[in-house]
């Protein structure tokens, strides 16, 4: 009886695993096109997991809240943060801290 615990402990081991591996893979590429979107450059290529916490989808099952934290440059010489947040594997907001604007973008269509 003690072994099928076991099992059952590193099943729902793995698949967390599993679930979380993806779930990273999933807030590098968000960080990645927020930052291709704004024209600055995703640093170091990873994010690194701040927060983990269970909250309900919609009334439906419980799901695994993420938030990672990432850093950005707008000149090569900074270091700026920005944050993906998860809710199961269902992206929820990319947030990047505010920024210069990129240098050869043509300011006038702003006035």
């Amino acid at each position: 009886m003690t072994e099928m615990f076991a099992i059952a402990g590193f099943l729902a081991a793995g698949g967390f695993w599993l679930s979380a591996m993806r779930a990273r893979e999933i807030a590098i590429n968000a960080a990645r096109r927020a930052c291709e979107a704004d024209w600055v450059q995703f640093l170091d290529d990873t994010v690194a997991l701040s927060r983990l916490s269970l909250k309900r989808q919609s009334g439906r099952n419980l799901r695994f809240a993420r938030t990672y934290r990432f850093e950005f440059s707008d000149t090569g010489n900074n270091r700026l943060h920005g944050s993906v947040q998860l809710l199961g594997a269902r992206l929820v907001t990319v947030h990047l801290e505010p920024h210069r604007l990129d240098p050869a973008q043509d300011l006038s269509a702003l006035v």
